[in-house]
């Protein structure tokens, strides 16, 4: 009889437990990707990259990335990261794009201009710098064997309209790190 009782009681334990791995109860609590930036945001630093990229942007394999599917366009996304940036005391964006972008056409993706202006718009007074689609898998992967890249992946469908941004010092110029080092040659 005992053993029937201890039997019973395993079996309670486990079904019990087992509400742990159903939909809707988690111990941790599914967070919507802007919360997560906001988690991960004051943690990043400079040299440290946010991507916000298209649907087609592929899963990377290093250890350093965090992948975060937004499930909202990439405009959206792009001005949400930056007005965050903007915000933070101890980072601000240098923004990368693909050079590839500026040739596309309109008989090659009809709603680009369109697209180009609301980019701009977002990017307000910043000034990307552009770069050949695979040089920026060149920088990341070098990245991301040091430091943090946080992917933010977004439902567009145009080809190459990911916006890359290398986070840098906000307080720190790189005027005032070359200074510094003239003078510690000194």
């Amino acid at each position: 009889m005992k053993k029937i009782g201890w039997y019973l009681l395993f079996l309670v334990l486990c079904f019990n437990s087992c509400d742990f791995f159903l939909p809707g109860k988690s111990a941790v609590s599914e967070k919507g990707w802007k919360e997560q930036l906001n988690d991960e945001l004051p943690l990043l630093g400079h040299r440290n990259w946010i991507l916000v990229v298209d649907k087609a942007f592929p899963a990377q394999t290093a250890s350093g990335i965090t992948v975060i599917n937004t499930g909202e366009s990439l405009q959206d996304v792009l001005q949400f990261t930056l007005q965050k940036i903007d915000r933070s005391l101890h980072v601000r964006p240098n923004v990368y794009t693909d050079k590839e972008l500026e040739f596309i056409t309109p008989q090659m993706v009809p709603y680009i201009e369109g697209y180009r202006k609301q980019m701009q718009k977002n990017l307000r007074d910043l000034v990307p710098q552009t770069l050949l689609h695979d040089s920026v898998f060149v920088k990341i992967d070098k990245a991301s064997k040091l430091f943090k890249v946080v992917v933010l992946k977004t439902e567009e469908v145009i080809p190459y309209s990911s916006v890359f941004i290398q986070l840098d010092c906000r307080y720190w110029s790189a005027e005032n790190e070359k200074a510094l080092r003239e003078m510690m040659k000194k």
